[in-house]
């Protein structure tokens, strides 16, 4: 079964614009998929996976240009970057739109010598796995605080009760797993195996596979918290740069995402550090061991996980529109926080994430905080597991789950 990609659209647009479309993003979350099902039968296809044919590639650039013309999709260019000069020649000689579409997991490297051969040649496309809409198969947008907004998407999105939500937190956003019925815990055993063969070892030479694994093991039961490198790298045994270092290789490929805290002049007790979230929280499920979604509903992490499921899909929603989330948190040095602040126009959004159906009207007790920055502050939410979107006073609403 096909499911729907949001980016569908953006693929269409942005292949109008520029020669060469890169989608970026975490292994097996659908971007080969959507692409032949965006190009159909009007465009050749090839995999670096294949050996022989990454040897072409790797060592004659021109001839596998020759042997695979364009319009083509190119699967995993990570394995051999030794062709995008040859593209940027290309491209630079037919001086035509839409010839190359380029997928690959998000490694700093392969970001890096895209950067340096395709400047204004490409057009990147950040892809997660599967939004909650996407899933629903109900059309999504990117999520903002606004009450006209929320009352739209009331109308579309389905609801769900708690025990639908974490058995969704449970199975994460894979689209495999919703593709074809198979078990969860047997499916991620083997994502991890893949990325640690493939990407960890094979591209970012990582050489104590069993440390790295410790490693994203540390991270997952840590997700939605403010990042501390120290404490993770003194629990392992490794160095604080091994620690730097394999954090980047988990944000640059797309498993975690660090939201920075907000800062303004006129907020001085500022802490500093990025908060720590997994972008698919079944994977985080697997890592930390939980058995079951009724386990994880019940148990002690069941707030943190709910924090990443919202945090997750308010940046799946902006990444499948083909924009970059606008997302920070705020914590002080007197203990106040804010959960996530939207960014836009100039304006500011609290959002305070609760794992209640009832939260209390003190939820927004620090939105009041922004008004110092001089800026527009906009309507407030408290995202929750209430089944309905409820004011709390005209400028902050209760909102359910189902609607992020």
């Amino acid at each position: 079964m096909y499911y729907r990609r949001e980016l569908e659209n953006k693929v269409i647009e942005m292949n109008k614009s520029f020669p060469v479309l890169l989608i970026t993003g975490p292994r097996q979350v659908g971007k080969t998929t959507m692409l032949k099902k965006v190009a159909g039968d009007n465009r050749n296809y090839v995999t670096l996976d294949n050996p022989m044919i990454r040897e072409l590639a790797k060592n004659d650039p021109g001839l596998f240009l020759e042997s695979y013309p364009p319009p083509i999709i190119i699967d995993e260019i990570q394995y051999a970057p030794e062709l995008l000069a040859y593209i940027k020649i290309y491209v630079d000689e037919k001086k035509e739109k839409g010839n190359f579409w380029l997928t690959g997991s998000q490694m700093f490297h392969l970001m890096k010598n895209v950067s340096e051969s395709l400047a204004g040649r490409v057009g990147i496309i950040n892809m997660l796995g599967f939004s909650t809409s996407e899933i629903n198969k109900v059309a999504g947008s990117k999520y903002i605080t606004n009450i006209d907004d929320l009352r739209e998407k009331n109308k579309r999105y389905k609801k769900m009760d708690v025990k639908q939500v974490f058995e969704r937190i449970y199975k994460g956003s894979m689209p495999a797993l919703y593709e074809i019925d198979q078990d969860i815990e047997s499916y991620y055993s083997s994502y991890l195996n893949t990325y640690i063969q493939r990407d960890i070892k094979e591209l970012a030479q990582v050489g104590n596979e069993l440390d790295f694994m410790k490693f994203m093991v540390a991270c997952a039961a840590r997700t939605s918290q403010m990042l501390n490198l120290a404490d993770i790298s003194r629990d392992i045994g490794i160095t604080s740069q091994t620690a730097k270092r394999w954090l980047s290789i988990l944000v640059s490929s797309g498993i975690v995402i660090l939201v920075e805290a907000y800062s303004n002049n006129a907020l001085k007790r500022v802490i500093k550090a990025p908060n720590l979230y997994f972008l698919d929280t079944g994977l985080c499920a697997y890592l930390t061991r939980w058995t079951s979604s009724d386990v994880l509903e019940v148990s002690a992490m069941s707030g943190a996980f709910f924090e990443t499921y919202v945090v997750s899909e308010i940046v799946k929603s902006y990444y499948n529109q083909g924009k970059r989330p606008p997302i920070y948190y705020y914590r002080d040095k007197d203990q106040k926080e804010i959960d996530l602040i939207i960014e836009e126009n100039n304006e500011l959004s609290p959002i305070e994430i609760k794992k209640s159906s009832n939260p209390k009207k003190d939820a927004i007790k620090h939105f009041s905080i922004l008004d110092k920055t001089k800026k527009n502050v906009g309507m407030g939410n408290v995202i929750c597991l209430s089944q309905d979107l409820i004011p709390i006073d005209r400028s902050n609403y209760i909102v359910p789950v189902w609607l992020v």
